[in-house]
């Protein structure tokens, strides 16, 4: 009698909903953007892939003032360097406004990858370890300080992300979410091509949802998984076709870059027939790079670049891109144990961060690039932290890994203070300063 009483009682009370840990999440965030854009201007010339960017978003700047500009750096969409001229345009062509963009890219992309696995998990503990994992393992905080085009395709993909997770967990608001997602996957196709096998991923589960319900009107029920409301044709529109004219339109400015004496390379041979030319400069055959790498290098964090390594400023300076060396080997195990809980579970937040981690990567893997780099990594290791700070959370519900838990977030920390001089062009004592940090050989 007691137990059914218990029962009835259990069954009485509301279901529990995890708090939604916002302000800390812009908090975290404001915190970020003060870090990484302190003495952001330094160094105060252009550095590593700075060199092919500035002058295409030059050139972009001047068609907006003067109505004319050459097409430049024509391997890659234009988005990114859009994005860089819009600062340019705003904070000048210096070293501030070279990289104001960046800087506010890779807040949005550390903020929206909060939200993303918030809305996709509900648990608080995981959505901040993410963001703390994020600030401190190396990969975001150089890209947000240096004007390449890669941290606008991670921030445009953390919005889809967060878009597509919050469209599932809120379905009543589902319709404008999958539209938002749509754009924001075909931006981040617009600002680099990288972006392609994780955009294919949202409409991907949808059908697969879908499908997996056995309904009847396949395309046209408007019930079951993913977001009720939404039939599978309209969820094409919004995850299929929306991205693609997305994408489209972020070429719109291309039609009127050409140079002074000719039309634009872009208005001559047409969207679909100027691609032919971008595939053609991806798949270039380039001389072999000093810092070029593998991905079974970039998995165990083997290979770094050295972006910057010079006097400059008045003193001798350097950049080096490396993953947090903690975190980046701990991510490996995190993201096995999420395969396997995650298949256990039916828990899709964990599978996510798997797959996504598998189609990021595994571009790298079949892609025609002859010559690849260590920041081909960025956007895996977004899924790699992801899968980390989930299996933090549940190191730390076993009550025994707590400290584990927590112990590996301030060491994390640790480690980002350890390395900030080398990631941030702080003034180094001496030219030979860097072997305080290169512990490995291919970090030299």
């Amino acid at each position: 009698m007691a137990e059914a009483q218990a029962s009835l009682s259990a069954a009485a009370q509301p279901p529990l909903h995890p708090r939604d840990p916002l302000l800390w999440c812009i908090a975290l965030m404001g915190l970020y953007a003060l870090l990484a854009g302190w003495r952001l201007a330094t160094p105060s010339t252009p550095y590593f892939d700075e060199v092919h960017y500035l002058p295409a978003a030059r050139e972009l700047l001047a068609l907006w003032q003067y109505g004319e500009g050459a097409y430049l750096n024509r391997e890659h969409p234009l988005l990114g360097k859009v994005m860089i001229a819009l600062g340019m345009g705003l904070a000048g062509d210096n070293p501030l406004g070279w990289r104001i963009m960046p800087l506010l890219a890779g807040t949005l992309a550390l903020f929206a990858g909060m939200r993303a696995l918030w809305h996709a998990s509900l648990d608080r503990f995981a959505t901040l370890a993410f963001g703390f994992l994020l600030a401190t393992g190396f990969h975001l905080f150089v890209q947000s300080r240096i004007a390449m085009l890669d941290v606008f395709m991670a921030a445009f993909l953390a919005l889809a992300a967060w878009q597509f997770a919050a469209a599932i967990r809120e379905p009543e608001t589902g319709r404008w979410r999958l539209a938002l997602t749509g754009v924001a996957l075909g931006c981040a196709m617009g600002a680099k091509w990288n972006a392609i096998p994780l955009a294919v991923l949202p409409g991907l589960a949808f059908f697969a949802a879908r499908l997996s319900a056995g309904r009847r009107r396949l395309f046209l029920s408007r019930r079951g998984m993913p977001v009720p409301g939404i039939t599978l044709v309209e969820a094409f529109v919004w995850l299929g076709i929306v991205p693609l004219a997305t994408y489209a339109l972020t070429f719109a400015p291309g039609y009127w870059l050409g140079g002074y004496l000719r039309p634009s390379p872009l208005a001559e041979a047409g969207l679909i027939g100027f691609h032919g030319e971008i595939l053609s400069l991806q798949q270039q055959v380039i001389t072999p790079h000093t810092y070029q790498s593998t991905w079974p290098q970039w998995m165990l964090n083997t290979r770094g670049i050295w972006y910057l390594y010079e006097v400059v400023d008045a003193a001798q300076r350097g950049v080096l891109l490396i993953g947090n060396p903690l975190t980046m080997l701990l991510g490996l195990p995190a993201l096995a144990w999420c395969l396997a809980s995650g298949a256990w579970r039916g828990d899709w937040a964990r599978l996510g961060a798997v797959i996504g981690y598998a189609a990021s990567l595994g571009l790298w893997l079949i892609a025609p690039k002859p010559v690849q780099f260590y920041y081909h990594y960025f956007v895996p290791s977004f899924f790699l932290l992801a899968a980390l700070s989930l299996a933090l959370s549940d190191l730390r519900r076993t009550g025994w890994g707590a400290w584990l838990a927590w112990g590996t977030l301030v060491a994390s920390a640790g480690i980002f203070a350890l390395f900030y001089k080398i990631l941030a062009a702080a003034p180094l004592e001496s030219a030979d300063s860097f072997v305080k940090w290169t512990l490995l050989a291919g970090w030299r």
